[in-house]
């Protein structure tokens, strides 16, 4: 079985070079956890940083802390993808440069919407652990079927991301990105299901390393991949709440 989240597809190949073989060097679904919540640490910690500096003051560091968190999280993201077992070491990287980019981007927000990135983050916290609910309740399974809806989805937004960007490059602007309407408003919160489901994916894979008792540093790689579908989740549930706030105004 492969994974439909493309951060965690090289962990699968990894964890399936070692099926069978139980050690206590094995990656634990705890351990995961464990390490999924220092990388949250990292990310709110740097983005607390960020955001000071911004509210202080210094709104001239937006763009080039987003350029620079933005850019720089991306290729530790590629680099952790393409090497899992460097991730004890590229994971911590990610979070931190990714914490940068959220703290600057939150807090452009808040200057228009005070109060917006907090509400944000609650939901996205809420969103999470109601999906780990559902998904230990069996309620949510990562079913083929549902993986292959998923690889679908994904695919889809990243095509849709990626092409207005191209155009963006050559003076072209897609309106969603900046419209209020109800359409928006609407694929908006689609994309942002397809993120919180692709968590059922995500924790379908971490218990399946368990089970196939993956090595030990499959946890930090295990606990990126929940970071990258968490900071999507959020960015997609600010752009949401800052469209209905926009019709309120």
């Amino acid at each position: 079985m492969r994974t439909n989240n493309p951060v965690l597809s090289r962990f699968a190949d990894t964890a399936r070079e070692t099926f069978g073989l139980v050690s206590p060097g094995a990656m634990t679904v705890a351990g995961t956890a464990g390490k999924a919540m220092l990388l949250l640490a990292v990310v709110v910690f740097s983005a607390a940083i960020t955001w000071q500096q911004v509210a202080g003051g210094r709104p001239e560091l937006v763009m080039p802390a987003m350029l620079v968190g933005g850019l720089g999280g991306f290729v530790f993201a590629l680099v952790t993808s393409f090497r899992p077992q460097w991730a004890p070491w590229t994971a911590p990287i990610y979070a931190s440069l990714e914490g940068i980019f959220l703290g600057a981007i939150s807090a452009l927000y808040n200057t228009r919407f005070a109060g917006l990135p907090q509400q944000a983050v609650l939901l996205t916290f809420g969103v999470a652990a109601g999906v780990l609910v559902l998904y230990r309740l069996r309620v949510l399974r990562a079913t083929a079927g549902f993986k292959r809806m998923m690889l679908g989805a994904v695919i889809g937004i990243g095509l849709f991301y990626l092409g207005s960007f191209l155009l963006s490059l050559f003076g072209v602007q897609v309106g969603y990105f900046t419209s209020t309407s109800w359409l928006a408003i609407g694929v908006n919160v689609a994309i942002a299901g397809v993120a919180a489901l692709n968590l059922v994916l995500d924790f379908d894979r971490i218990e399946e390393g368990a089970r196939m008792g993956a090595p030990k540093a499959m946890e930090w790689f295990a606990a990126f991949g929940l970071m990258v579908t968490l900071i999507w989740l959020y960015l997609e549930l600010l752009r949401l709440l800052s469209r209905l706030q926009g019709r309120r105004d």
